[in-house]
């Protein structure tokens, strides 16, 4: 829906603070990216608030592209090869 489409995406992941910086969420992406890739996607839009360095960075490192930023949320897409691992 236009409410996804702007500040969801595809794909969507969360941390509880106390299991950060463990490499979860990077985990969680390339979950949700295979199973993008099951489902038939060619490509897959994630954002983050623009304030999140943490979640940026995880979306860069598994090839997001920034797009664009819409009301404090950055827009990444990542092509998807349809290899299923």
């Amino acid at each position: 829906n236009d409410k996804l489409f702007v500040e969801g995406g595809h794909i969507g992941y969360s941390i509880r603070p106390s299991q950060r910086r463990k490499g979860l969420a990077k985990l969680q992406l390339e979950l949700g990216l295979t199973e993008a890739r099951k489902q038939g996607l060619e490509r897959v839009l994630i954002t983050c608030d623009e304030d999140n360095e943490a979640s940026r960075c995880t979306i860069l490192s598994a090839g997001g592209v920034y797009e664009n930023t819409i009301d404090r949320s950055q827009r990444y897409w990542i092509e998807l090869d349809g290899e299923v691992s």
